[in-house]
């Protein structure tokens, strides 16, 4: 799976593709902001429409870290999520 990572307020975020399919499939993807393990694991859910390439990996790799800081700012902590189960599908 596709993964990057972003610099937030000197903390390092994973950021990776939800892989959840919905009926917007091909019009949207699902990203998640994770930083650290285990208990401590906080995770941030957003959805992004790309423009350009439809596959979901090269939609990621697409983005540039400016975009995907746009888009960590608009996330939701993962418990509003069904993206992660609501806060209980951690990967």
């Amino acid at each position: 799976m596709a993964r990057r990572t972003i610099e937030v307020g000197g903390e390092r975020w994973h950021v990776y593709l939800s892989g959840r399919i919905t009926a917007y499939d091909r019009d949207e993807f699902g990203l998640v902001f994770e930083k650290g393990t285990g208990p401590h694991r906080v995770q941030r859910v957003t959805r992004f429409s790309p423009i350009g390439p439809r596959r979901w990996d090269a939609a990621l790799a697409g983005l540039s870290d400016r975009r995907l800081l746009d888009f960590f700012q608009q996330s939701q902590p993962a418990r509003t999520s069904p993206e992660t189960d609501y806060g209980h599908g951690a990967r």
